[in-house]
């Protein structure tokens, strides 16, 4: 390599370096954004681009929830929207990978200099006489910030929907599809109708693994992408996955995964490696802790759509956290534009909505 650009290279993860290594904890910051993923970013850029002094908190990784995607994952959505802050996405095919989205929101902290400090969980906040106090968890010790607004821009896919059975605990049991590689010669039990679980039944068939699909309703959902549908119902003709529709996990042990169909007969599938894809909820239990008030039914927050304030004053909600069960009503391409919402004037508000609205859903959602 030409040595100007091992230089310049070496300084730009110089001065990322230097970002983290200066990030400590106030006791104080106006506005407190929690979630490094893509929306609170984007919001952290609002942020900074009206003067008010900030801090990004996330209880993983940046963008933590797409380090949980299968390795070598390709987003189904176009670059341009995933992007933030105006920041471009280069990449080498049509649509980014996985880590190329990763490089890109490190990216875009490492450019705008976003203050970020990562593996800190919030725990709670109360409303004080000045505004509001947050509790959050860093190294195993807690401290107190004070803060005008409190940002949850949490989402939802490091909350997985639990199947609530025995042995969901065990170590060869997740909730995450990783990589297909790993399940090669093994048997593998996935639960899920959707897509998450249709395509990883395929990958890890084609990786060599006896694969069995395993799903509580009489058919596979509608939403699984069209592409998908043939591949799947193709593969179970062929007696090559098999697929058990109207049945329900009821335990799971070290070898086998114990199922029980709608006539009420149990069986014992052979499990090496178990993936549980039954889908994600936002963190309820801690906008319970925040004092927001949620629908019992549908989950969603009682908030202004205007400015994405809670019945909280002083929090707000940005993204997919906001959206209750109903998780694929906000995603990255349209969850981008709250943080206008939250920061902006009117006019600027009025223009994150529009936005918002003339997002197109996902491809395959």
């Amino acid at each position: 390599m030409h040595p100007v650009h091992t230089f310049g290279k070496l300084t730009a993860l110089a001065h990322q370096a230097a970002i983290f290594r200066r990030m400590t904890l106030p006791s104080q910051v106006p506005a407190l954004i929690v979630g490094a993923g893509p929306i609170g970013l984007a919001c952290a850029i609002s942020a900074q681009r009206r003067g008010i002094d900030h801090l990004v908190i996330d209880q993983g990784a940046i963008v933590d929830s797409i380090t949980r995607y299968p390795i070598g994952m390709t987003f189904f959505t176009t670059p341009e929207r995933l992007e933030i802050g105006g920041h471009p996405i280069t990449c080498s095919g049509a649509k980014p990978t996985r880590e190329e989205a990763m490089m890109y929101y490190r990216g875009v902290v490492r450019a705008n200099a976003l203050p970020v400090r990562t593996f800190t969980r919030l725990i709670g906040a109360a409303r004080t006489a000045h505004g509001l106090r947050a509790t959050v968890e860093h190294q195993g010790s807690t401290r107190m910030i004070d803060c005008d607004r409190l940002v949850v821009a949490t989402g939802y896919f490091g909350n997985a929907n639990a199947l609530d059975v025995p042995g969901e605990g065990l170590p060869h049991v997740r909730h995450w599809f990783d990589e297909a590689h790993l399940t090669a010669g093994l048997n593998v039990v996935i639960v899920g109708g959707k897509n998450s679980a249709v395509e990883s039944a395929l990958e890890c068939y084609r990786a060599g693994a006896r694969v069995t699909l395993v799903y509580r309703g009489e058919v596979l959902r509608p939403s699984v992408k069209f592409w998908l549908r043939p591949d799947i119902e193709n593969r179970v003709a062929a007696g090559e996955i098999a697929l058990r529709l109207g049945t329900d996990v009821i335990a799971i042990d070290a070898s086998h995964v114990t199922v029980r169909g709608a006539d009420g007969a149990t069986a014992h599938l052979p499990a090496d490696r178990v993936y549980a894809l039954t889908g994600y909820l936002p963190d309820f239990a801690l906008l319970a802790t925040l004092g927001v008030a949620c629908d019992a039914v549908t989950g969603r927050a009682t908030l202004d759509p205007d400015t994405m304030e809670t019945n909280v004053p002083g929090i707000y909600l940005a993204g997919s956290v906001a959206a209750g069960r109903k998780t694929g009503d906000v995603f990255i391409e349209n969850g981008r534009f709250d943080g206008e919402k939250i920061f902006g004037d009117a006019a600027g508000r009025a223009l994150a909505a529009r936005r918002y609205a003339e997002s197109p859903r996902p491809v395959g959602e």
